[in-house]
């Protein structure tokens, strides 16, 4: 027995699902993609080509929802398919695209460099509850017009785990694309075994932007996973209540799912995305609000009825330091999309609505989730009968500590978190020197960093990467990439 969470009745998730339909023969979605406004009008969608509004018939989303893969995994750089996209598989990753990051010294954020992003990915590395790599951070000492990339190049020079990333533009994304194909091997090897997934953002409300939609398309034909982020904001850019900012995301995601089978059956894509339910109060986008995690759960539920692999980003805060707030978040979160059987939850680390990236918040995080992981494997007998042989035998006697049986289980029925998590006595507390979360997490830090290995890839290949990568950097007037540090 899985412990689940189930937030929408079927009768909701049949009726969101009918006016997400609707939605896309009225008014429609607009596509400021020529290539896929000719895919939907080739396939039979009523298409206005001045306005750029495509109206979809149901019959063609259909057939696209039937083609898409109902589960697909991703690998590591040991050709291992380490996470499953499908069913109620749960995995977690950080989030992508931070701007800033949280200086572990002043506590205050700053704009991160190479160094930051290298520390980020080998830290990410060295904590097993996260199943992903992402793009985590920007950084800000190459030209921002190969952010993108740059982070790919050095995420490839030091990971392990498959990365979900993402390309800012259109240009771009074949410098990811060939990066990809030097550590896979050939197209085809990648293809097959794809160890990275590409987010594609539709913008609200029902709005596919050039660079997105060709992102997505160019994902599809060489058969590399894409990742919807619908971003329905509720009450600002979609309707303020829960199930109508679901219907909204559900249209965009149905759109975005049709393009991408148009350009090739079959291919990989994720019904995912980053809502939220928007303060009316201060104006911004809690990832943190219980109405956000109500959004995510919900849409998870549509995705599933669909027979899609799910996504969302969770697991967040909007605090701006690591407190009791960040916590308070980041745990509501992870454990409702766990619940909710989410395939990749994406935030370990995240906070300020999404912007700014934490390496003590990240191990933090880490024990969440793998408290989040334990829930989800739920209880079970273990012995037959469970308890009576034992309680017979000890009859009245409480010296269960001394027991086999108790050696045998407590292992696999706890979750044994890392010096992160304070369970000592007070005194014990005292005499360790009374270190609050935030300097535990500091000390984790360090610890997981010194027991980092570098990555198997050959030297060769490092060598390719860096060529493919410099010769992107001197389009823009780089004539030379920063330092890698050392392994």
């Amino acid at each position: 027995m899985r412990p689940q969470f189930r937030i929408l009745s079927d009768d909701l998730i049949e009726q969101i699902i009918t006016e997400g339909f609707e939605l896309l023969v009225d008014p429609g979605v607009r596509v400021h993609n020529s290539e896929a406004l000719e895919l939907l009008a080739d396939a039979g969608a009523d298409v206005d080509f001045q306005s750029q509004i495509a109206y979809i018939p149901r019959d063609i989303v259909e057939r696209a929802l039937a083609t898409a893969p109902s589960e697909f995994h991703l690998y590591d750089l040991h050709d291992e398919p380490v996470v499953r996209y499908g069913g109620d598989s749960v995995q977690f990753d950080p989030g992508s695209a931070a701007i800033t990051v949280l200086d572990s010294q002043t506590r205050e954020q700053r704009a991160p460099v190479t160094a930051d992003f290298v520390k980020f990915v080998k830290l990410v590395e060295t904590l097993p509850q996260l199943d992903a790599q992402s793009t985590a951070l920007i950084c800000t000492d190459v030209p921002e017009e190969i952010g993108d990339l740059y982070r790919l190049y050095l995420a490839l020079n030091y990971m392990r785990k498959p990365i979900v990333t993402g390309a800012f533009r259109k240009d771009t994304w074949w410098t990811m694309k060939d990066m990809l194909v030097a550590v896979a091997g050939s197209e085809e090897a990648l293809a097959e075994r794809p160890i990275a997934i590409f987010d594609v953002c539709p913008s609200p409300p029902l709005l596919w932007s050039d660079l997105t939609c060709q992102n997505m398309i160019d994902c599809a034909r060489y058969g590399i996973p894409s990742e919807l982020v619908s971003m329905p904001l509720a009450g600002a850019t979609a309707p303020v209540t829960i199930a109508g900012a679901v219907v909204q995301h559900t249209a965009e995601c149905m759109s975005g799912v049709t393009i991408c089978q148009l350009a090739k059956e079959g291919a990989p894509i994720v019904w995912g995305g980053s809502p939220a339910a928007f303060d009316m109060r201060q104006g911004t986008t809690p990832m943190g609000a219980v109405g956000t995690w109500m959004i995510d759960a919900s849409y998870a539920e549509v995705g599933k009825a669909l027979d899609l692999p799910t996504h969302a980003y969770l697991g967040m805060s909007d605090a701006k330091v690591v407190d009791a707030q960040c916590g308070l978040e980041s745990a509501g979160g992870a454990f409702i999309a766990a619940l909710a059987g989410v395939n990749m939850v994406s935030g370990a680390g995240m906070m300020d609505f999404e912007s700014c990236q934490s390496y003590e918040k990240l191990v933090i995080d880490a024990e969440i989730i793998g408290m989040a992981k334990r829930l989800l494997a739920g209880v079970e007998a273990r012995d037959e009968p469970i308890a009576l042989g034992l309680m017979r035998e000890l009859k009245h006697r409480a010296e269960y500590l001394g027991q086999l049986h108790t050696a045998k289980w407590f292992s696999k029925e706890q979750y044994i978190p890392s010096g992160v998590i304070d369970r000592g006595s007070l005194e014990a507390w005292k005499k360790k020197g009374a270190k609050t979360a935030w300097e535990r997490a500091q000390d984790r830090v360090e610890e997981l960093l010194a027991t980092y290995e570098p990555s198997p890839i050959s030297e060769d290949l490092r060598e390719e990467l860096r060529a493919i990568t410099l010769k992107a950097a001197q389009t823009f007037g780089m004539n030379e990439l920063p330092p890698l540090p050392q392994n």
